[in-house]
């Protein structure tokens, strides 16, 4: 896989975060999952290669519904790095497709749909080693001014 990353968190070339407690991303979280992203240039997508312990179980030997949409809207948020904005999830629907396993090696892909002014649309999609789709969800996400919206939280 091609690819060369864009850090994980939050941050843009404008602002830079204190410490970065995201529970997806960030490193300054010791509850998180710390899940890293690279950015493939050749297929113009995030990814992100990942195995889910047992701490997120909802059916037998299987992942939560909650902790498949929060990867999800974390590999979607990632897109809007290519524009260097930080942009809020407005809206997201998750289509699950298959039971999304634990201990095993999935990825978790991203790409844009659509950019119309602050909204950004993007899509994500969890898959297995074989590459059969599990999870898949589309999201609207609004630019907001990061400044204000974090000042308190932004190194200066």
């Amino acid at each position: 896989m091609a690819g060369k990353r864009h850090g994980s968190g939050h941050d843009t070339r404008d602002i830079k975060l204190k410490k970065n407690h995201c529970f997806v991303c960030g490193a300054s979280n010791p509850d998180g999952m710390k899940l890293r992203f690279t950015y493939d240039e050749e297929r113009n997508r995030f990814v992100c290669r990942f195995r889910l312990g047992k701490r997120y179980t909802g059916p037998p030997g299987h992942c939560h519904g909650g902790i498949i949409a929060t990867i999800l809207d974390e590999a979607m948020g990632k897109v809007n790095k290519l524009r260097q904005v930080v942009a809020v999830t407005s809206e997201m629907t998750v289509n699950y497709l298959k039971p999304v396993p634990l201990r095993q090696l999935l990825r978790v892909e991203s790409r844009e749909v659509k950019v119309t002014g602050r909204k950004h649309i993007n899509m994500a999609e969890i898959l297995n080693e074989k590459g059969q789709v599990l999870a898949r969800s589309r999201g609207l996400f609004i630019a907001v001014d990061a400044e204000r919206m974090f000042a308190r939280f932004v190194e200066r």
